[in-house]
């Protein structure tokens, strides 16, 4: 087989697995808030933002590679650049340092978002670049920024995303400062875990700008007021995403859960109020709270952000329950 028809195959593989994804996505109702991003899905070509991505496997990672000789490997990774699933992309000593997050996540995440025409959006951690495409396609090259840590990683992101036709700003820098010499911006999305949201964002917002970010394991969305006050409650869903380098890591779950009911220590909503008070509350306390207010949802939980400090809590932001960020 020539390298024409080769490339050809390879091609119309994609296009059948990309249209395969975007039905499964339609059919999760991820992007019900929003269908407008259908389109982008459509559209953007995943597998040229994963050149190549590890899979886990017996011992660890096992690398798969567009540009492999077998072409029963390369079949595997154009199936699994359109699999519903994260991909890991970058790995140090063993240490997950990017993904490119599940699709559906990212469909939910950005129809969540509420993005109108004309909106100027900073996405914090670039990753593979394909989210920032998927914003360019909707929004426009010229109004979506994304800024990461690492030059590597804005490097390949650039490479990314020039293949796939999307020129949007991409910026080496610390996240956590934001880009202001892009802002003002009416949306600000991270697909990294924060230990709490940083006051440079609100400073980068118009008013009533809209912020939307991983921290404990759900996601936030916060309505900015003005530059000294943001608020808003988590979603449903869970989340868990690599930590924003460069702001300081979140702190890991180390609480001693022996001792507590089957029913906790085996609930990822219990673990979500854990992590979010992060050692404002032992695990007993937690548990006592969490079994008098009926096993809370996720939704039931906010964050406040003000000028000088920050809080998490549960139903009300001035009520009993409530536990600091920084």
């Amino acid at each position: 087989m020539g390298a024409h028809a080769l490339h050809r195959d390879l091609a119309e593989l994609a296009a059948a697995a990309r249209t395969a994804l975007v039905r499964e996505i339609d059919a999760s109702g991820a992007w019900a808030a929003d269908p407008g991003w259908r389109a982008a899905f459509e559209a953007v070509p995943r597998h040229l933002f994963v050149p190549y991505y590890y899979v886990g496997v017996m011992g660890g990672y096992e690398r798969r590679w567009g540009e492999s000789r077998d072409p029963r490997t390369r079949e595997k990774w154009v199936r699994g650049a359109y699999a519903d699933a994260p991909l890991a992309t970058r790995l140090r000593d063993g240490e997950l340092l990017s993904s490119s997050s599940q699709p559906s996540l990212m469909a939910m995440m950005l129809a969540e978002l509420r993005v109108r025409d004309g909106d100027r959006v900073l996405e914090i951690g670039a990753g593979t670049g394909y989210n920032a495409a998927l914003l360019a396609h909707r929004l426009g090259d010229d109004r979506v920024t994304t800024v990461d840590l690492e030059p590597e990683i804005t490097e390949a992101a650039r490479r990314h995303l020039a293949a796939a036709g999307y020129h949007p700003v991409v910026v080496t820098g610390d996240g956590a400062r934001g880009v202001p010499e892009r802002a003002p911006f009416d949306r600000i999305i991270a697909t990294c875990t924060l230990a709490s949201v940083p006051t440079a964002w609100l400073a980068q917002c118009r008013p009533g700008a809209r912020i939307l970010s991983p921290l404990a394991t759900g996601l936030i969305v916060l309505t900015v007021r003005d530059a000294g006050h943001a608020e808003g409650r988590f979603l449903h869903t869970p989340a868990y995403f690599v930590p924003l380098r460069g702001a300081g890591r979140p702190d890991e779950e180390s609480a001693d859960l022996e001792g507590l009911p089957r029913r906790a220590r085996e609930s990822e909503l219990f673990r979500f109020l854990l992590a979010l008070s992060r050692g404002s509350l032992e695990p007993q306390e937690a548990y006592a709270l969490w079994e008098r207010e009926g096993q809370p949802s996720r939704e039931r939980y906010g964050i406040t952000v003000g000028a000088d400090r920050e809080w998490a809590w549960l139903d009300d932001p001035e009520g009993p329950y409530a536990w600091p960020l920084r």
